[in-house]
């Protein structure tokens, strides 16, 4: 039967640029809903867009990645640790979320901005998230939260954008728009973590707002669901 249903949903639709991707079943899945399935796909994908933003971001600015390690790899490799982990960047002394994403984006801050700005981030995310990764039955999430972290990520790309150092320099070499080079992968990046950030944020509310309705509803239509006799 299963087989049959899912050869039912195949599309048809061309798959010559990707196909789309689901995840394997796992058994913690049968303790979640499908609002905490969504939570912690759209959680997942900004981590991994986190991630990536690392990547470019040591890519443009080796001299980030020297204050900690060895390799480019090894500094995402610690940076791993932390952001995925649930560990604190040490370097930010035990400032959290928004204090973190502060101290980061500080002219005077002189360690690893790129993994401090990432870890930042990250904690960010989770905190709005009530501090979790993983959400099943009894969690709910504050969608007000949410939407703030979106606009707090607005903000932090903003200041990334346009922040400069004592000597006028970007804090980090992100976007770049120079004659005909035109790198905005950074902001297309950032775009989507406050797209699923909205989206989510959207989501949740529209779940509360027609969980209150549907209540009401059933209290309007009790006196009409009522079995009469029938003899």
């Amino acid at each position: 039967m299963l087989a049959g249903a899912l050869a039912g949903c195949a599309s048809s639709a061309p798959t010559a640029r990707g196909e789309v991707q689901g995840a394997s079943f796992q058994s913690g899945e049968l303790l979640q809903s499908d609002g905490n399935r969504l939570t912690q796909a759209a959680m997942r994908a900004n981590l991994a867009s986190l991630r990536r933003l690392a990547d470019k971001l040591y890519r443009r600015n080796p001299a980030e990645w020297r204050k900690t390690a060895a390799t480019r790899e090894a500094a995402l490799a610690q940076l791993d640790a932390s952001v995925l982990g649930g560990q604190p960047w040490a370097p930010l002394q035990g400032q959290r979320d928004v204090a973190a994403l502060s101290t980061a984006l500080s002219p005077g801050f002189t360690g690893d901005r790129v993994a401090a700005f990432i870890a930042a981030c990250a904690d960010t995310l989770v905190t709005a998230h009530g501090g979790r990764r993983e959400f099943y039955y009894l969690d709910g999430i504050d969608p007000q939260h949410i939407y703030n972290a979106a606009r707090n990520m607005e903000t932090a790309l903003w200041i990334l954008n346009t922040r400069r150092d004592a000597a006028g320099q970007p804090l980090l070499h992100a976007n770049e728009i120079t004659g005909e080079v035109r790198n905005l992968s950074f902001e297309r990046e950032f775009g989507q973590i406050i797209g699923r950030l909205d989206l989510l944020a959207t989501y949740t509310t529209e779940r509360y707002r027609r969980a209150a309705i549907d209540y009401m509803q059933s209290l309007v239509a009790a006196p009409f669901l009522v079995f009469l006799p029938v003899k």
